[in-house]
């Protein structure tokens, strides 16, 4: 999964966001002003503050923000300008109830949407001096009353610009979700191997331990990566790296459905799985075949060999520590024997297990 953009990013951008809904609500805002502007017979230098401020604003604010050297801090005094100007439309309109209330709550909710701290009681007090400004120039005249032609015009605002801003917020979570999805699956799951973290896996094992969850066989798979540190000291890290990044491949391939399977730390990989000792020793089998015919492609190619550990889960088995130290003393004896083995079983009961 990709990685979220960094806050910070965001922040930066912020105007590119906001440009487009400005544009939208100025405009869609203009629409019951222009109408009760028109009902009242205004004259031209209100239209011509009505044009600067519903649509040649939201193009002046985008410029502004872009050519800004912080365009976040630009972007914060254009969005105190919209509450300044949506104050002077109130003035404009002779507080005509319906319009001025509804440029007010849309103005307000923009900014609740921003998420900004502080943003919300500056914005109240600039709508509040754009009141007062414009009352010079208008006078304080008050008629309430709203037309059904204004009502008609205060519709699509009410509208579109309520939809538009729930589909903003519906992204919004979804992005959310997702972010928080990539930190859960980040937490969990280590990104050399693709196994779940230690952490991670000792929390789901420790469940599956728990007396109500033992409705069947378990066997743990104790996987370790023979001479790794001759491969690091010889080949690099890097290769190293692409050793461990392939047998986490090859260990995504061996597991049966229900299987747990972990990065305990360093080369050792640990593998739960829902069988008895018997079916589970033909993957364990396969797995050290597979890594054992694995070939990188460095020059000379690098051979790999697992040492297995086997344990299969038993009544006195009541941690995962219990049953790490179970399979540990057969990896033991795997490695005692001479390495590139399941640890626990002679050749005869390797037979007879993966014949099974």
């Amino acid at each position: 999964m990709q990685q979220p953009a960094h806050p910070a990013d965001i922040r930066l951008q912020l105007f590119r966001h906001v440009y487009g809904l400005r544009a939208l609500g100025m405009g869609l805002g203009g629409l019951p002003v222009a109408m009760v502007l028109l009902e009242r017979h205004a004259t031209w230098p209100a239209w011509a503050w009505i044009a600067l401020a519903c649509l040649a604003w939201p193009h002046i604010a985008y410029l502004l923000a872009r050519r800004s050297a912080r365009p976040d801090r630009a972007e914060m005094r254009n969005l105190l300008a919209d509450s300044f100007l949506a104050g002077t439309c109130v003035s404009l309109m002779h507080f005509n109830l319906l319009p001025a209330v509804l440029l007010v709550v849309v103005v307000t909710a923009d900014k609740l949407s921003t998420g900004i701290r502080g943003l919300l009681p500056r914005s109240l007090a600039l709508t509040m001096a754009g009141i007062a400004t414009a009352i010079p120039f208008t006078g304080l005249h008050v008629a309430l009353h709203s037309s059904m032609a204004v009502v008609l015009a205060c519709l699509p605002i009410l509208v579109i610009h309520s939809l538009v801003v729930s589909a903003i917020s519906y992204g919004l979570v979804r992005h959310v979700q997702r972010q928080n999805r990539w930190l859960r699956e980040t937490a969990h799951t280590d990104p050399l191997t693709g196994l779940h973290t230690r952490g991670h896996w000792e929390q789901l094992v420790q469940v599956a331990l728990a007396p109500a969850q033992r409705d069947g066989p378990a066997t743990l798979l104790l996987v370790d990566l023979d001479e790794f540190k001759a491969i690091n000291d010889t080949y690099g890290h890097t290769v190293g790296d692409d050793v461990l990044r392939t047998i986490g491949r090859i260990v995504n391939e061996c597991v049966v459905p229900d299987s747990i399977a972990g990065r305990l730390g360093g080369d050792e990989i640990a593998l739960v799985l829902p069988l008895d000792r018997a079916h589970a020793l033909p993957i364990a089998e396969r797995l050290r075949v597979e890594v054992e015919d694995m070939r990188l492609a460095v020059d000379p190619p690098v051979r790999c060999t697992v040492s297995i550990g086997v344990a299969e889960l038993t009544p006195q088995i009541v941690s995962s520590r219990d049953w790490i130290a179970a399979a540990d003393r057969t990896l033991y004896g795997a490695k005692h024997c001479g390495r590139n083995r399941v640890g626990g079983t002679d050749e005869d009961a390797l037979t007879r297990a993966t014949a099974v």
